[in-house]
């Protein structure tokens, strides 16, 4: 992959770039893992077996495994237990149910223009202050009765990375909770899940999977969250919550699942495994390696992208016009507020990289 990688060894890359071509065949030049991540081929794999399952009538214990399975592989990558690891469907539950914990007139303090599954949860409480700042001001604007600090750890409309270890300081000196969508990073960008008192994340953008997976990272003690989405899996014995009220939750974060998509997780259990084999931090070196070849081929072309200093994700303001037209020459960008967004991930190499330049210097 033409050396994409830096400062890992040659046995490391040999494996990457053995495990890329072993799972992936693009037919376009797809750059934009920012909307949906391509599915390796063994995830294709595990979710026709999760069909032949329903279809030929057979026992779906397996599949629930393949839930229990893809938690402990996303507490591997967050850095957490997983006993505090929930499943889900979408980060926007999650921020409804901390919503739904503070208490009336609580200040949220968010990023400008931050992603709308984060924010506005909060927003539709209707009794709560909710307050935006730009994203470089975040941190300096926690202030005495601040209760929550919400933020997506890479801002999805232009790859700008937060600065959370500020954030957390802030939000701790003025004893604010901090709560991190990690949606646009996970996959790519270690996490720190545990530096956080919550964090939540979909699966179908890097961390490979299908649509209809979310993790939730909560608090030890559960950060005085209610769990009430709560149904029978959400019961310590699910198995015996079946009917009538659930009479004792889970005494781990899975209180807070809600009925799995067997078929997204049995795809997403195999996805991070990948992931795993790979390594976080090989993954992250590429693909910010890529970002950075197509930041400098860009100011060779005379454009400015949007200033995101280690990030997967380039945005060029003024670009976004031209998406439909790279579309059709079979190079697959988006357009976000008349930004072109191209974001690289593993399976994207350097001649993708010169060939987007390619079109847009044409």
């Amino acid at each position: 992959m033409d050396g994409e990688i830096q400062g890992t060894q040659s046995g490391s890359m040999e494996t990457f770039e053995n495990l890329v071509r072993a799972e992936f065949a693009p037919k376009h030049t797809y750059l934009n893992t920012a909307s949906n991540g391509l599915l390796p081929a063994r995830t294709v794999t595990a979710l026709h077996q999760a069909v032949r399952m329903r279809a030929e009538g057979v026992p779906l214990g397996p599949l629930y495994e393949d839930v229990e399975a893809a938690r402990a592989s996303f507490a591997r990558l967050a850095g957490v237990p997983a006993e505090r690891v929930a499943t889900g469907a979408s980060v926007a539950e999650y921020g409804g149910l901390i919503a739904a914990s503070l208490p009336e007139g609580a200040e949220v303090l968010t990023a400008e223009a931050d992603f709308a599954s984060l924010v506005n949860p909060f927003h539709a409480r209707g009794d709560l202050k909710v307050r935006a700042v730009p994203l470089e001001r975040l941190a300096e604007s926690v202030r005495p009765g601040t209760a929550l600090v919400a933020v997506s750890t890479v801002q999805s409309a232009d790859g700008r990375l937060a600065d959370l270890p500020a954030v957390r300081e802030a939000a701790r000196a003025h004893g604010a909770r901090t709560y991190v969508d990690a949606s646009q990073s996970a996959g790519w960008l270690p996490m720190q899940a545990d530096a956080d008192d919550f964090l939540a994340a979909v699966g179908f953008k890097w961390l490979l999977g299908p649509h209809g997976a979310a993790f939730f990272v909560a608090p030890r003690d559960f950060g005085g969250l209610t769990p009430l989405l709560a149904g029978w899996v959400a019961g310590e014995k699910p198995w015996e919550s079946c009917y009538g009220p659930v009479e004792e939750l889970a005494h781990s974060a899975r209180r807070f699942d809600i009925s799995p998509s067997l078929f997204s997780y049995a795809g997403l259990r195999a996805s991070l495994e990948l992931l795993e084999d790979i390594g976080i931090d090989v993954v992250h070196a590429h693909d910010v390696a890529l970002a950075d070849r197509f930041r400098v081929g860009l100011a060779e072309l005379g454009h400015a992208p949007v200033a995101a200093p280690g990030s997967a994700i380039v945005s060029v303001p003024g670009l976004g016009h031209r998406q439909g037209e790279l579309s059709r020459a079979g190079i697959e960008v988006s357009d976000r507020a008349g930004n072109l967004r191209a974001a690289f991930h593993l399976y994207n190499t350097a001649a993708d990289v010169d060939r987007l330049l390619d079109v847009l210097k044409a």
